[in-house]
């Protein structure tokens, strides 16, 4: 296994809209993560639970992506 390979963590993210906002008040998002490699999947009730899922793995890495703009931010860029 190459160095890419070692510090890579992919992921696959499932989100659907289960409530509008017009139908709740407040947009209700449901869905689940899951770690490719390892299998291990969580199902998410907020947007939120996406970053701390991802966070966790940063973490054993050494990254701290809560530092300077933090991990969410960056995903709120991509959406």
């Amino acid at each position: 296994m190459d160095q890419f390979e070692i510090n890579t963590h992919p992921f696959i993210v499932k989100v659907w809209l289960e409530e509008t906002a017009e139908e709740a008040g407040q947009a209700i998002w449901r869905g689940y993560i899951t770690h490719v490699p390892s299998g291990e999947r969580q199902y998410i009730s907020s947007l939120d639970d996406i970053t701390l899922f991802i966070g966790s793995y940063l973490e054993q890495m050494g990254v701290r992506p809560w530092k300077k703009r933090g991990l969410k931010a960056w995903l709120a860029r991509l959406g």
